[in-house]
């Protein structure tokens, strides 16, 4: 495994279109440990493969407490939302700023795994945030054009314990 670049707004991948995983080659299981070490090093809880330079359909996220169960989606695509929520949000893309965004509160996401089997996972706040953000990059979309209002510096935390 290896980190890859990310990277970042203002870089004209982020705007491109994703294309369709046909066919999961051994570069692409590459492809998706280098993400999932990538997302674990710069502490994100998802990355989609435009982050990394790569135009395919390829996200992973991981939204559990330990940071030890990442998901892997390949083609992925929302079939379903309910309820709203409203919170700041992030991107390793836009380093040390964040937005308020309005996301659905519940999702139901339909992908295939790094075994190209299909599966469908459905998850509330963090997760369904997340899913849909890291959707939004594989359409050329990011979190920045929905942001209601500025966007504000994260707040250092050594700054607030002085």
């Amino acid at each position: 495994m290896a980190l890859r670049e990310v990277r970042l707004q203002g870089d004209p991948i982020l705007t491109k279109e994703c294309r369709p995983v046909k066919e999961l080659k051994e570069r692409d299981q590459q492809l998706i440990d280098d993400m999932i070490e990538t997302m674990y090093a710069h502490e994100g809880v998802g990355l989609a493969a435009p982050q990394v330079g790569v135009l395919k359909q390829i996200a992973v996220i991981d939204v559990s407490e330990n940071k030890d169960d990442p998901i892997v989606f390949i083609n992925p695509k929302v079939v379903e939302t309910d309820g709203e929520q409203k919170g700041p949000e992030g991107c390793l893309s836009v380093p040390g700023l964040y937005g308020d965004v309005t996301r659905p509160n519940h999702v139901v996401v339909e992908a295939l795994d790094r075994n190209m089997e299909p599966f469908t996972i459905e998850g509330e706040e963090l997760f369904a945030r997340a899913a849909c953000h890291e959707i939004d990059h594989l359409s050329g979309h990011m979190y920045t054009e929905l942001a209601e209002g500025p966007l504000y510096e994260m707040e250092d935390e050594h700054d607030e314990n002085e």
